[in-house]
């Protein structure tokens, strides 16, 4: 993507009210307004469901679609990709999505404890050398950031094409007793994926699939 049209996204996103673009400060600093408030900015009491590292926002905005009576909000830093979904949900009149764009490991500064009702992230950077282990979002240091933001029923979801992430988070997730409610290496060739599993599409995932690529899924609770 050539610097104008990310400069054109960039303006673009200023614009939407489905988009917000906090910065660092703000966040770590505890003045983000919507930290707790989050239901507030939907006008309901609506279950919230995060996607991180969403992307073009297409899972967010495919969610919100489908599930008409919850919230959804997709986090990314690339404001210019997820520019995407958010004029996608703006265009199909989704007022169940929004686009927050910061960094996923700020997360528990942008929500409070016991806010969020499920995350779900999808294709991950799996981050395979050792010393990028800290930037894997299925680590220790982020489960318990995803802890402290879900309700104690909260549950996550990792739908991913990396074998190693689905062998990584799985093997942490056992030594570590966590609650694995459902784990499957291939879900288009396995049965028993909930449906928003195999209905819903990325455009990678698209490609992936037409090589032939296995999609694995894992979804869990942290205790």
């Amino acid at each position: 993507m050539g610097s104008k049209n990310k400069l054109k996204r960039f303006k673009e996103n200023e614009t939407f009210e489905n988009v917000i673009q906090p910065d660092r400060a703000t966040l770590v600093e505890g003045n983000f307004d919507l930290k707790g408030k989050w239901s507030e900015k939907f006008k309901n009491d609506n279950p919230i469901i995060l996607e991180l590292g969403c992307g073009k926002g297409e899972y967010s905005v495919g969610l919100a679609t489908k599930y008409p009576d919850k919230n959804f909000i997709g986090i990314d830093i690339k404001g210019a990709r997820f520019w995407r979904g958010a004029k996608t949900a703006l265009l199909e009149g989704n007022n169940n999505v929004m686009f927050l764009r910061t960094q996923i490991e700020l997360i528990d500064y942008a929500f409070a404890e016991n806010e969020v009702d499920e995350i779900w992230i999808t294709f991950p950077d799996p981050q395979i050398k050792y010393k990028r282990t800290k930037h894997r979002l299925t680590n220790d240091e982020f489960l318990q950031k995803y802890k402290k933001i879900l309700k104690p029923d909260g549950v996550i979801n990792l739908k991913t094409d990396s074998e190693f992430m689905h062998g990584y988070t799985l093997g942490l997730l056992h030594g570590q007793g966590q609650e694995v409610i459902y784990a499957n290496h291939n879900v288009y060739k396995n049965e028993g994926a909930p449906e928003e599993v195999t209905q819903i599409q990325t455009f990678y995932e698209k490609q992936y699939l037409e090589n032939n690529k296995p999609i694995t899924y894992i979804k869990f609770r942290v205790k």
